[in-house]
């Protein structure tokens, strides 16, 4: 094959997988932000209020949380000092509430993208909701039992709410969606250009113990370090593809979107959650540790359930894919 019609077959399946992913995003954007302009989101906060006592958190915080995992983590980061004066909370529970929305936030996009990759919504949505619980009770029950991170809140940075009208709305949409492109083309090159000179190989051998430890081996560890860093929009539109070519084995795919769930876009999302406060190793070390533990316990348990109720409840089996669970 030759070096352009190569080139040619790899661009026209990123487009294919970058339709897939604005299919997703654009509606489901939309329709969230239907719900928050609408109130609807307003009104179905209070569910959550009570919730936010077992991570010791003012109750209005709910609304904050809830919004995130619908809409995202600037959703939830824009309300947060507007629900709750930074000076009534403590560093401890602003690294609790961001241990939250860093594991579960803008859940119908990007469980629709991993969805797309044959794990099921349902069942990675609520690992995912499940996982940012069981943490941010990990880290509140640490913070309250030694004192550490008492002191009060000092946000280096308080964001403002985003009032921006639905044509301010459209073109940062169709801004992202530029971005994305963009973003998808290069990185699909640049992976193939590393897997040719040998420096992917290099970089997996340097994360594969880690990613081992999680229970995510071979080729899926690739595009799991490309989610872990830039997120599950990039990491998970390029697994797509590769799932999607038969070579990489289900329970592998499922266990790197349970991976990339807990921890995604650990730069970016991190450094954000920082400026408002929050504490390196509660939002970081401990996030990344959690992942990979939890990560470790979900694959020893995904590895012994049969291919029939593994197909059934999980994972979307698609015609002739292999079973393997290597």
């Amino acid at each position: 094959m030759s070096v352009f019609r190569f080139a040619a077959n790899k661009t026209q399946e990123t487009l294919q997988i970058y339709w897939e992913l604005v299919r997703i995003m654009v509606p489901v954007t939309i329709v969230t932000e239907v719900m928050s302009r609408t109130g609807l989101i307003d009104f179905i906060a209070p569910v959550l209020a009570p919730v936010m006592g077992l991570f010791g958190l003012p109750p209005e915080l709910g609304l904050a949380w809830l919004t995130g995992m619908l809409v995202g983590i600037w959703g939830a980061i824009a309300m947060i000092f507007t629900l709750v004066p930074a000076e009534s909370m403590s560093v401890a529970d602003i690294t609790v509430f961001s241990s939250l929305i860093l594991i579960a936030h803008g859940l119908p996009i990007e469980q629709k993208i991993i969805q797309k990759a044959g794990p099921g919504f349902a069942v990675t949505t609520v690992i995912r909701i499940a996982g940012a619980i069981v943490y941010a009770m990990i880290l509140h029950h640490l913070f309250a039992a030694t004192g550490w991170q008492a002191e009060t809140l000092n946000p280096t940075w308080i964001p403002v709410a985003d009032a921006s009208d639905w044509m301010g709305f459209m073109a940062g949409l169709i801004e992202a969606l530029i971005y994305m492109l963009a973003i998808l083309l290069t990185l699909s090159w640049v992976l193939e250009i590393l897997k040719l000179i040998g420096l992917m190989a290099l970089l997996m051998k340097i994360l594969a113990p880690t990613l081992r430890l999680a229970g995510i081996r071979g080729e899926t560890g690739q595009f799991t370090a490309v989610g872990l860093f830039l997120g599950i929009s990039y990491g998970g539109g390029l697994l797509i593809r590769e799932a999607r070519s038969g070579n990489l084995s289900p329970r592998q795919v499922f266990i790197s979107c349970v991976f990339m769930g807990f921890a995604h876009s650990i730069v970016e999302d991190t450094l954000l959650v920082m400026a408002l406060g929050a504490d390196v190793f509660g939002v970081l070390v401990g996030r990344l540790v959690f992942a990979i533990t939890a990560t470790a316990v979900i694959a020893h348990l995904i590895r012994s359930i049969p291919d029939e109720t593994f197909f059934a409840w999980a994972f979307r089996r698609r015609r002739g894919q292999a079973t393997a669970d290597s």
